[in-house]
């Protein structure tokens, strides 16, 4: 019989904990998305993520309902476009009709609308969540300043900034910044923002048996960064989920933490 693989690292939010890897949908379309999330599930996935603006909600509920895994054992995470800041309970109530579910476990301002914090919709945002149709609410795209923002008219922080992240984004004053406010850094695009055939990855990889694209996600999550990449191909999503038989030592973070120099 095969091990049992680790489970995956999480970290606390408001409204519950969020395994720090998950699944990514953007660009994932039609059945392809269904199909990724289904298998995503099956493979051991607990965290799926996905947006409004990708058109795939109705694909990703389709997936959650199909699946054997119970819905409150999958963290799900949707986010707002700015463009629809004028209407943001009716987008919340698509976006649970879509994802075929009662609440979200976390709600994202997908960016700044029109580059601004805009505290009033942030204020619906805390209602929903107050309401119970959110469970933990953030932002994404944002500065910390406009996180000061909205934590200055409202008095709640954000759970979570995503971000686009890599080992190549690293900035350790901006990891200060996020962690003293109690936000968590959750980062997109580990894989497209990294050179992958840099020195320092491949040969920590060689040195724990594993690939350069696990070892940034074995990065993310030594860090306690949330990662989510994305991919609708099996043999992919089944390989960035292949990370718990490893750690990395503080050496190692600290060269990989260079690339970001």
């Amino acid at each position: 019989m095969a091990p049992t693989p680790a489970p995956i690292p999480t970290v606390s939010l408001p409204g519950g904990d969020i395994p720090l890897l998950g699944l990514g949908t953007w660009q994932s379309e039609g059945d392809d998305a269904y199909r990724a999330v289904l298998h995503a599930l099956e493979a051991g996935y607990r965290h799926v993520d996905t947006a409004t603006a990708y058109g795939n909600q109705g694909q990703v509920g389709r997936a959650l309902a199909e699946s054997a895994v119970p819905r409150d054992d999958v963290f799900v995470t949707t986010k707002l476009p700015p463009k629809n800041a004028d209407r943001v309970r009716q987008t919340l109530e698509e976006s649970l009709e879509q994802l075929g579910t009662d609440h979200l476990d976390l709600w994202l301002v997908h960016w700044p609308v029109d580059g601004d914090a805009r505290p009033d919709v942030w204020e619906q945002f805390v209602a929903a969540r107050d309401e119970g149709l959110v469970r933990s609410i953030g932002v994404s795209n944002y500065s910390v300043a406009q996180i000061d923002e909205l934590v200055a008219a409202t008095g709640v922080t954000p759970a979570i900034d995503q971000i686009p992240w890599s080992p190549t984004d690293y900035d350790a004053d901006l990891v200060a910044a996020l962690h003293a406010r109690g936000v968590v850094l959750e980062g997109y695009s580990p894989f497209k923002r990294t050179d992958l055939d840099a020195p320092v990855l491949t040969e920590i990889a060689a040195a724990h048996d594993a690939t350069p694209t696990q070892v940034v996600l074995r990065w993310h999550l030594d860090h306690g960064f949330v990662a989510i990449p994305k991919s609708v191909h099996p043999e992919r999503i089944d390989a960035n989920l292949d990370v718990t038989g490893f750690t990395l030592d503080a050496d190692e973070l600290a060269r990989i933490d260079a690339l970001g120099a």
